[in-house]
């Protein structure tokens, strides 16, 4: 017998959000180490938080949307509450019962700063390596370093020169024709105006500039997670500068490895490592110089295990910028791409922590 299409609307359900959700669906994983980071930074949000007045949204909420959005790769806050509206999967790992009501998009406006000023995304960043820690995944002796261009909220019609006063739109539209051609622009002459923390680099030759900034990863070479991130403004000497910083985040005292590309062959910085008690398993770069790389370490079998397990950071920026929209950056400034980059090394070591935890 054939069924009929109708629809008769339905005033309750007796099948409970919980349910509707595949007990083996990827995100139970996620979620379940996400609670536990996110419980641990109970306190932190209590500081952050005054303690008499209107009930805010619970900051727990406000990051599993935010997670959401870099897992699912969702442009904007508004598209993300949109979808909120209709995907129970969503209202689920947000937390939400199915007839609660989705907040306002500027909730994540009015956010942002109090956000940033408590480092809540560094904070959930090292819980989440905490985890990973207990775990045993982590690598205690092994790492490699690297970096990556994020292309600016900003285009190259807005940069220009500091001194110079603004010039009239030419052809009386919002977007006016401009002609670079001869001119000569440097990051010390000229400032976006759009973004002014942009730089204006290239980082390879024959590749055209780009305002940008530079996103570094330390990477433990066991299963690939990050184990420290950092974001800085782009140049020549970023990379091993940001590497050094990252180098303090480990502490101790013990020796360790650390890969890297040709970019890191410097002299002055491969005796820099060496004081440091860090072995550099850099790639050499003898194209137009003698190598500081010489044969007391490529001699050993650890150095052509670091030079394959160092490809292993790429996934990483792969990742980042694919699905974590960190090729092209949503924000403007330092601080607040910063913040959007550190939280998306803590979603990544969050997928990667799934597929590992339930195989060990």
């Amino acid at each position: 017998m054939r069924g009929h299409d109708t629809q008769q609307t339905a005033m309750f359900s007796y099948i409970s959000l919980e349910e509707r959700i595949p007990s083996d669906h990827p995100l139970r994983a996620i979620r379940a180490m996400a609670d536990r980071a996110l419980c641990s930074l109970s306190p932190l949000f209590s500081k952050l938080y005054p303690p008499t007045g209107r009930e805010s949204i619970p900051p727990e909420r406000l990051l599993r949307a935010l997670l959401l959005q870099v897992l699912y790769t969702i442009r904007s806050e508004r598209q993300l509450m949109e979808q909120m509206q209709y995907n129970l999967l969503y209202r689920w790992f947000v937390n939400l019962n199915m007839d609660d009501g989705v907040w306002d998009v500027t909730v994540f406006t009015k956010n942002r700063d109090r956000l940033l000023e408590g480092e809540v995304a560094q904070a959930f960043f090292e819980q989440v390596l905490a985890q990973a820690r207990g775990a045993k995944l982590l690598s205690d002796e092994h790492f490699t370093v690297d970096g990556t261009l994020i292309e600016a909220w900003a285009g190259h019609k807005s940069f220009k020169h500091k001194d110079a006063p603004p010039a009239p739109p030419q052809d009386g539209t919002r977007n006016p024709t401009v002609n670079f051609k001869k001119e000569k622009r440097s990051n010390k002459t000229h400032r976006s105006t759009t973004d002014p923390e942009a730089r204006l680099f290239k980082k390879s030759e024959g590749a055209g500039a780009q305002l940008c900034y530079m996103g570094h990863v330390l990477m433990e070479n066991r299963n690939g997670l990050a184990v420290s991130g950092r974001l800085t403004q782009a140049g020549g000497t970023a990379e091993r500068d940001a590497c050094l910083n990252m180098l303090e985040d480990l502490g101790g005292n013990r020796r360790i490895t650390l890969g890297g590309d040709k970019i890191y062959d410097v002299h002055d910085f491969v005796e820099t490592l060496r004081s440091l008690n860090v072995t550099p398993h850099v790639a050499q770069n003898d194209t137009n110089r003698k190598s500081a790389i010489d044969g007391r370490t490529t001699r050993h079998p650890r150095y052509k295990v670091s030079m394959n397990k160092r490809k292993r950071v790429e996934e990483i920026f792969g990742w980042l910028k694919t699905v974590g929209m960190m090729r092209k950056t949503r924000h403007r400034g330092m601080k607040k791409i910063e913040w959007m980059f550190t939280f998306s090394l803590a979603a990544y070591n969050l997928v990667r922590m799934r597929n590992l935890v339930p195989a060990r």
